[in-house]
């Protein structure tokens, strides 16, 4: 079924025949080189990156998801539990400036401008629709069933440049394909993992989940549940438990006072949005602190959402400090009391470790740390920043002992593991502006550079003319004697 009525779409399909077909393909191909860039994710980090690769003119792509199908892609159908998308409506995303493509314009076509101007922020069920509206629209193309589960280096040979080799499971089948450059925008955790607490971790598995599992609410009706966790993630959570009736919900933050100052903001102006990646390894690490000592903000909605049900109740200050499960049931003691509860949810983030993803584990060894670029003074030391991925202009990969694995420069981290090195969670809505065109800038370069033999051939090969003499030959000049000829014969023919 096609997302796309070219009654609504006027404006939109007019842009695309205005900025005209994306260039042709301007990579050499190489021998045994399946895809130029090679993009892990589908959501709308993938579908920005693909649609900003084909304009410019790197067209052997391959945009690659785990997902059975464009329904199961992503996390706004099931994973995420907002209602509203945390972010500004207005901002730009997948369309990177091309506003008849933006969400407002694919909103307002179908209910009209006032109902626009009426939102607080995007629906969360919204988003989806629109994503797959703007890939069909801008032609792009996704491989489902497809996971990626091992990355290995291919060297340089002659002329073909060094690639990856990538290990892949399509449609439950293994198969290996090769790539010059590797994308990784596959989601919060897709530098790391979960961050549980240990005294959760340690019960029966079915009496707990973290926020990015799949949890039966339906299930937690006259339930007791635990939420642990302060931000945007543990409030939702707690509020779609409530909404299914849940006969309790208890959440425990380990803050006084519940985040609320948006640090993030005051650096939000073009001059440091723009250029923050070109900033001293000690301003950006102190800026990443300071962020993780504020702590994330929740909307103002996601906590009223849980306010209106008087079955809720907000423990602040406090940390578990033990849990265990008997006949079925989480006995917990927390700041000096004890609860009893059916199900325990942890909202409590995750954590960047390359070592943690079965893809990348085989390479994380070799891959630099925040903690191998930057020693922090003694007050500002902090293990979790410490183990990002420290990444280069491009969002690169950089090796941990230069001259060890060069390859690694082919792997673009885009995800939140490159918040330290960027100063955003690279693939939130508000990182696609900048970022992306960034790395793709990276990527161009890279591949020019690397064929520059080829295309210095290119550049010096013959060039057929436009047109020969013959076209203007009719108007030379050729002196006063010729003109007089010219004119003698003229009048005698006459």
């Amino acid at each position: 079924m096609s997302h796309i009525d070219p009654s609504l779409d006027a404006a939109a399909l007019q842009t695309l025949r205005w900025i005209g077909a994306p260039p042709d393909n301007w990579v050499s191909p190489h021998p045994g080189i399946d895809h130029d860039v090679t993009v892990v994710g589908s959501g709308h980090t993938g579908s920005t990156f693909a649609f900003a690769l084909q304009r410019a003119g790197i067209r052997k792509l391959n945009v690659i998801d785990a997902a059975a199908d464009e329904a199961g892609a992503g996390l706004w159908r099931h994973r995420a539990r907002m209602q509203q998308l945390r972010t500004p409506k207005n901002l730009v995303g997948p369309e990177l400036g091309l506003p008849a493509l933006g969400f407002q314009a694919w909103y307002e076509a179908r209910h009209g401008e006032a109902a626009f101007a009426a939102l607080d922020r995007i629906p969360r069920l919204e988003w989806p629709l629109y994503l797959s509206w703007f890939r069909e629209i801008t032609g792009l193309q996704v491989r489902y069933q497809t996971r990626l589960l091992r990355i290995e280096p291919v060297p340089a040979q002659g002329l073909v440049p060094e690639h990856l080799r990538l290990h892949l499971e399509v449609a439950g089948q293994p198969r290996t394909e090769t790539t010059r450059k590797l994308i990784l925008g596959n989601g919060v955790a897709g530098s790391g993992g979960p961050n549980v607490p240990t005294v959760v971790a340690a019960l029966p598995r079915k009496l707990w989940a973290h926020t990015s599992d799949l949890i039966d609410f339906n299930a937690l009706r006259n339930r007791r549940v635990a939420v642990i966790g302060g931000a945007a993630s543990a409030f939702d959570a707690a509020g779609v438990a409530l909404e299914q009736g849940a006969a309790e919900v208890r959440l425990f933050a380990r803050r006084e006072h519940l985040a609320a100052l948006p640090v993030l903001r005051a650096r939000g102006y073009p001059g440091a949005y723009d250029n923050y990646p070109l900033l001293p390894d000690a301003v950006r690490w102190t800026q990443a602190l300071r962020y993780q000592q504020a702590g994330s903000t929740a909307p103002a909605d996601s906590i009223q959402r849980v306010l209106k049900h008087p079955q809720f109740h907000l423990h602040l200050g406090v940390t578990w400090q033990a849990a265990q499960a008997h006949e079925g049931v989480v006995r917990a003691e927390v700041g000096g009391e004890r609860f009893d509860f059916d199900y325990v949810i942890a909202g409590t983030g995750f954590h960047a470790d390359l070592a943690l993803r079965p893809e990348l584990a085989s390479l994380a060894p070799l891959a630099a740390q925040w903690r191998d670029r930057y020693q922090p003074p003694a007050h500002e030391r902090h293990e979790g920043l410490a183990s990002h991925p420290y990444l280069g202009l491009g969002s690169e990969l950089q090796e941990k002992v230069p001259g060890t694995a060069p390859w690694l420069q082919h792997i673009h981290i885009y995800n939140p593991g490159g918040f330290v090195s960027s100063g955003l969670p690279l693939g939130d809505v508000p990182s696609l502006r900048r970022d992306v065109p960034r790395v793709v800038r990276h990527i161009s370069q890279s591949l020019f550079l690397s064929d520059w033999p080829l295309h210095e051939q290119r550049f010096n090969a013959p060039v057929p003319p436009d047109f020969t003499e013959a076209l203007y030959a009719q108007a030379l000049w050729r002196g006063p004697e010729a003109a007089t000829a010219a004119t003698e014969l003229a009048a005698a023919q006459a």
